[in-house]
């Protein structure tokens, strides 16, 4: 390592605190050191590799998705009940922070569904005369809650939250109407779609959009609750396409038929794709809680840890070869991707360390042919975007900004070379034409990365200019305590502005022959504007 390097600034900030840099073998003291950081840090060369001659993936213009629930408020965890009003029919729809966040995040898909719309019927119809009232504690009941309602009132307000943010709505339908409890986790027959047809009409004699429509919720294979077998699921599915086919008719932007919104099983989603055949399903969904448990007293090291973080990795691929193989005219989504089951942990999966997990995420989605990923949750929950009831932003909601404002939908093959701790992940920009942006992401507590950019596979003779600078964007915790539910950009902190708004997110400009240098557990996107990449030109 020349000296060049090891002395690429005597001063460093970028992470709330000043390094002084040293020798290779000597290293800094760390005035405020956080418990997170090693006793010694030390810098490194790294080098990312970035083909650049083609793109191997676009996911969608909705790629970037959050949830919304059913859980009440007295759905409770370990003892901790973290949903308080963050039900879909308790939430404050008329919050000016809530409808100022998902704009921010335009356009974004919001799926609506969880484990309680197996539990939903919709007043409407059929059901208009029902008695309609919220989900209440039942301890022998599916899911421990008793049946609940949603009227069309409500059905109302929220599609006018939808429309004034401009967000994409998909929603998941109850796919245990009609089935008969057996015995526990145990249901027969085949589904009634009498009440979800009557929904779905007057949804559309409603005008209101539809993205998507959503069968069931973690029925699939290895259920939550109960399952039911492929075969009765692909039965079910089509009579969901007959609905919609026959409602919608030839509109050009009809919803799509997107099923189950569960766990991956192979062989069971095969088998359902087999079974639907072309023109049913146009997405196949699977959630993603690899964490463990929230209760884990761990989550902390699996999420630092790139070891466990890629495992999902398998799933992921085997997930893109399953529906390329048997079902190829459909995309594959992430319904649902909560980290740690159970509603996750306080001071973890709301706080910065969980940018590190989410950020891995969606880098990895990308680059396994994901159209659709949807984070759980937007509000409710200790692993929420925005937080439960006052709505401002957790660490994760500012990370996805990030992503939404620089990783464009056209993404480039990266690889990170013989450094573990760092990951790469390298799309066309979105808002430069030709133009590149890398996230990286460090999880090493004790190693300051200098990253050069090794850019291959030019189909032009021009690379682009090195005079015009880079923009960065350093995302760290205050003084490193990853359990912080604050997070600063460039080393300062990122806060609602006093009128209610979501901040800009601003960069800054660093001398592009100049080696990226991230911090110990941090994380950076990095944008070269003038990269003029033939596989990122927008041709007008």
């Amino acid at each position: 390592m020349g000296r060049a390097l090891l002395f690429l600034s005597c001063w460093i900030f970028l992470l709330g605190w000043i390094h002084e840099c040293g020798s290779a073998a000597a290293a800094a003291a760390v005035p405020g050191r956080s418990k997170f950081l090693a006793e010694k840090i030390v810098a490194k060369a790294a080098a990312v590799e970035i083909n650049t001659s083609n793109t191997i993936w676009r996911v969608s213009e909705g790629f970037l998705c959050a949830t919304l629930d059913w859980w009440p408020a007295e759905k409770c965890d370990y003892g901790t009940c973290s949903w308080k009003d963050a039900s879909l029919l308790t939430m404050d729809l008329k919050h000016p922070l809530l409808e100022n966040a998902i704009k921010a995040l335009y356009p974004l898909t919001l799926r609506l569904g969880g484990s309680l719309q197996d539990r939903l019927f919709y007043k409407v119809g059929r059901s208009a005369q029902r008695p309609c009232s919220n989900f209440v504690k039942q301890q022998n009941s599916i899911f421990g809650f008793s049946e609940g309602c949603l009227n069309m009132s409500r059905w109302l307000e929220l599609n006018s939250l939808f429309q004034r943010t401009g967000a994409s709505v998909a929603f998941g339908l109850n796919a245990l109407n009609g089935r008969q409890r057996v015995s526990k986790g145990v249901y027969s027959g085949s589904w009634d779609s009498t009440n979800a047809e009557d929904f779905i009409k007057f949804t559309h004699d409603s005008k209101i959009a539809i993205a998507a429509w959503e069968l069931g919720n973690e029925l699939s294979a290895n259920g939550v609750g109960t399952t039911i077998n492929s075969r009765q699921y692909a039965t079910d599915v089509k009579s969901l396409r007959e609905i919609i086919d026959g409602i919608y008719g030839d509109q050009i932007d009809r919803p799509m038929v997107v099923a189950p919104d569960g766990f991956f099983v192979a062989a069971w989603y095969q088998q359902l794709l087999q079974s639907t055949g072309p023109r049913v399903l146009d997405a196949v969904t699977r959630h993603i809680y690899n964490l463990g448990a929230g209760v884990d007293r761990h989550l902390i090291q699996k999420i630092l840890s790139p070891t466990y973080l890629s495992q999902e990795a398998g799933a992921f691929k085997q997930m893109r070869d399953t529906v390329s193989r048997y079902g190829p005219w459909a995309q594959a989504w992430i319904g649902e991707a909560g980290g740690a089951y159970n509603s996750g942990q306080h001071l973890v999966n709301d706080a910065f360390v969980s940018s590190f997990w989410y950020l891995d995420q969606l880098g990895m989605a990308a680059s396994h042919s994901t159209a659709v990923y949807c984070r759980q949750s937007l509000v409710g929950g200790n692993y929420a975007l925005l937080r439960t009831n006052s709505y401002n932003p957790n660490p994760d909601y500012y990370s996805a900004l990030l992503w939404k404002q620089v990783m464009g939908n056209d993404v480039l093959p990266a690889t990170v070379v013989s450094e573990t701790y760092l990951r790469a992940y390298a799309h066309c920009a979105k808002s430069n034409s030709g133009g590149l942006a890398v996230l990286l992401i460090n999880m090493s507590n004790s190693t300051v990365y200098s990253v050069r950019l090794k850019l291959s596979g030019f189909a032009k003779s021009s690379k682009g200019s090195s005079r015009t600078p880079r923009l960065e964007y350093h995302l760290s915790a205050p003084l490193t305590d990853l359990q912080s539910q604050r997070i600063h950009l460039n080393g300062k902190l990122l806060d609602v502005t006093p009128d209610g708004n979501i901040p800009v997110l601003k960069p800054i400009s660093v001398d592009s022959k100049q080696p990226i240098t991230i911090a110990p557990l941090s994380i950076a996107f990095v944008v070269l504007p003038d990269a003029k990449l033939q596989a990122c030109t927008i041709i007008e």
